[in-house]
């Protein structure tokens, strides 16, 4: 009997709203609100990736910042061990910074070029783990620096003196060098060459097995996100529009707006690409200062009807399976 996994970070009804100047707004006036994350919830199981997709401007990377304190929390709850992490003091945050860590899209916007890369790693020990010997902080680092393969040598250089790849891998090191449970990776590879995204996913899924991570793993790229994830989440204007474990998402989407980014995957055989539908989404993203009533998808829907203006649906099972679930009252 297979033991039933458990739930590691759980979000209800979550809401990341931001207050935004507009053109012609008179002082009396209210801001308007940009609905970054609007009534999101889910779970993420130990040792698993929830991936997580959407064109930019979705939602992913300010759902992302939420789980991590940098951004406000609107309404909602984050569940972490039972406590909600969405109420937590400066201080709470602190102490829970070691379980819960970040690597960010730009690797070389995220490594301050002062320091070398020894005491970039360093860092977090030395602020959660203070008064150590530097002897032992030079272990730490050394021994995680083997793990995403850097060399020893490398410990007194610069960050620009390494390519994106190389950066990215010391961003890594120092995201797991206090060994969190939860590592949130902000679309890691969509700043480096194709090869070395193959690389960097490799090691990511080679450094969960061996430290037990639980990750959730933001891009753009589905096929990335196919590769490295047990569940996904597709996002779209601030809501999920379907989620669904990989086989199920990738050979049984439900949804259109999924439908429609699984058809934009090119294929390497050009007889499988040239057979396949092409599936065309009119009109651009809406704003979500502004967003359409009902669905927000609807504008660009192909099988939207007058109905659609009037629901906002809401995510439930579907006849696929209970762990398949779409935002769509036409499915």
């Amino acid at each position: 009997m297979t033991p039933e996994k458990k739930v590691l970070l759980e979000v209800k009804n979550l809401k990341v709203y931001f207050k935004v100047k507009t053109k012609n707004r008179l002082p009396w006036q209210a801001k308007k609100k940009l609905k970054a994350v609007d009534d999101v919830s889910f779970s993420i199981y130990e040792g698993e990736t929830l991936g997580v997709v959407g064109e930019s401007g979705c939602g992913k990377t300010s759902l992302a910042r939420s789980l991590i304190g940098l951004n406000p929390i609107s309404s909602g709850e984050v569940i972490w061990k039972g406590k909600n992490i969405a109420k937590f003091s400066s201080k709470e945050w602190f102490l829970l910074r070691s379980e819960i860590q970040y690597v960010f899209q730009d690797p070389f916007a995220s490594l301050d070029p002062r320091y070398t890369v020894g005491e970039i790693i360093a860092e977090p020990l030395t602020v959660h783990e203070p008064g150590k010997s530097q002897a032992y902080y030079r272990e730490q680092v050394l021994t995680i620096m083997q793990k995403v393969g850097l060399t020893e040598k490398m410990i007194n250089r610069y960050p620009h003196e390494f390519s994106g790849g190389q950066a990215q891998r010391i961003g890594i090191a120092r995201a797991l060098i206090l060994r969190p449970k939860l590592l949130i990776c902000d679309e890691p590879v969509s700043a480096l060459d194709v090869s070395i995204q193959a690389q960097v996913i490799n090691l990511l899924q080679d450094l969960q097995k061996e430290f037990g991570l639980t990750i959730i793993f933001i891009a753009h790229n589905l096929s990335v996100v196919k590769h490295i994830s047990n569940h996904v989440m597709v996002m779209y204007l601030g809501k999920i529009m379907e989620y669904a474990d990989k086989y199920s998402l990738y050979h049984m989407p439900q949804h259109p707006y999924t439908q429609a980014l699984l058809a934009s995957i090119p294929e390497p055989d050009p007889v499988v690409e040239k057979s396949k539908k092409a599936v065309l989404l009119e009109g651009d993203l809406p704003s979500p200062i502004n967003p359409p009533t009902g669905c927000v998808f609807r504008t660009r829907c192909p099988i939207a009807s007058a109905e659609c203006a009037e629901i906002i649906p809401a995510l439930e099972n579907t006849n696929v399976g209970a762990a398949h679930q779409v935002a769509c009252i036409k499915v």
